[in-house]
């Protein structure tokens, strides 16, 4: 039973945290225990343990006796998110590179080959599947560090992936040929062991993303500082771009 219950409570904490990072829970949007038990299927107990863990995390905010609400989101908050992840991945970069072996070269040119296999089907206009495009996209970042050893490290760079990712699907997926070619280029300096130019890459991939995604900020979140609930079809629109 006990089992159980914490297999449905896992289930249930990563149905929250997807759809927080996917803005079907809306940044700044408060959360009703009630309503979550209802949408969740889950207990009212089990819910305040799953938020205070997505509280430690940095993606939801407790409010005292007031409850709960997804953290905000705004442009100064994604620049820092974006340095963070680019400071944590350009150093475990440098040291995958260095001690990368042959089977760390496999995972790196798997895991592109599915996401190269994505993005070409979003160029051709499916935009149906962005939590694959997610899941590959993540593959493959982390297995170009992988083989730095520090976990600590991995740690705090998924961390920092996620919360980076967030912005991404709440204003826009995809920037198309461009980030497609980034990751190419970066599968070709990882297989030269090429360190320089790949963080020189991975530096203008992830700035270049946080500028476009500026630019394609909505009106109401300059307004605002965060998003409003998400409009039907904007996941759809926002894999388009």
């Amino acid at each position: 039973m006990g089992v159980n219950a914490e297999t449905a409570g896992e289930r249930t904490y990563r149905h929250i945290r997807r759809d927080i990072l996917f803005g079907r829970l809306a940044p700044a949007q408060k959360l009703k225990l009630d309503g979550l038990k209802e949408s969740y299927g889950v207990s009212i107990s089990t819910l305040r343990e799953l938020l205070s863990r997505l509280t430690s995390e940095g993606l939801i905010v407790a409010e005292g006796a007031r409850g709960f609400e997804v953290a905000p989101i705004s442009p100064e908050n994604l620049k820092e998110v974006a340095n963070l992840r680019q400071l944590l991945e350009c150093h475990a970069m440098a040291l995958s590179f260095a001690t990368g072996d042959m089977e760390w070269e496999g995972r790196v040119v798997a895991a592109h080959h599915k996401l190269a296999v994505v993005e070409s089907r979003m160029l051709a206009g499916d935009r149906s599947a962005p939590d694959l495009w997610k899941r590959y996209d993540w593959e493959f970042h982390h297995a170009l560090i992988s083989a730095c050893g520090l976990k600590a490290h991995l740690d705090a760079h998924s961390a920092a992936y996620d919360k980076y990712l967030r912005y991404q699907m709440i204003a826009v997926v995809f920037r198309g040929e461009i980030a497609a070619r980034e990751h190419r280029q970066l599968l070709e300096c990882a297989l030269r062991r090429d360190t320089k130019s790949a963080q020189g890459v991975l530096v203008k991939h992830i700035q270049d993303c946080v500028s476009y995604t500026l630019a394609n900020w909505p009106s109401e979140l300059r307004a605002h500082g965060s998003a409003p609930a998400p409009r039907q079809g904007r996941t759809s629109r926002a894999a388009s771009a």
